[in-house]
């Protein structure tokens, strides 16, 4: 008895698991710039929640920084205007691709001091965002940023 058995059509000849090594045509400038988006998002929302209207920071950041975060060395009031002002900057500059190297280190060690002095069980995100931010601050931009345009490295 004849059986039919359906194969999945790929381009790589019959070789399913062949198409995975077709991601390497991914050109390097895309990731980067999905990464630079991906991460201005997540900061830049974080920012947003920090203020009313355009950059007026709200009594309850204050409080935030105060009676949570507890900040070692930093004055809350300080840390909340440091965190809410770099997170807009930064992200911004992201998104543009400009400073990216500088943006995507500065946004490292927000990381860092958040996952050592706030909330050290969170871990697995923080580690997803140092793996994101490490790439842009080996790689650079991308071939879609200012800083190619501006030959900033």
């Amino acid at each position: 008895m004849n059986r039919m058995v359906a194969t999945p059509s790929t381009p790589s000849g019959g070789r399913p698991l062949a198409v995975l090594g077709q991601l390497n045509r991914v050109p390097e400038w895309f990731i980067a710039l999905v990464i630079r988006l991906g991460v201005a998002g997540v900061f830049f929302s974080s920012g947003r929640t920090k203020v009313d209207g355009v950059l007026h920071i709200k009594a309850s950041t204050y409080a935030l920084f105060a009676d949570e975060y507890r900040l070692p060395l930093v004055p809350p009031d300080i840390a909340a205007h440091m965190a809410t002002y770099s997170e807009h900057l930064f992200s911004i500059l992201l998104v543009f691709g400009l400073l990216t190297r500088i943006s995507a280190s500065a946004f490292l060690i927000m990381t860092s001091v958040i996952e050592i002095f706030v909330y050290p069980d969170a871990w697995p995100t923080h580690l997803s965002w140092a793996g994101l931010l490490i790439y842009l601050i080996a790689r650079g931009g991308g071939r879609f940023s200012l800083d190619r345009l501006l030959k900033i490295p």
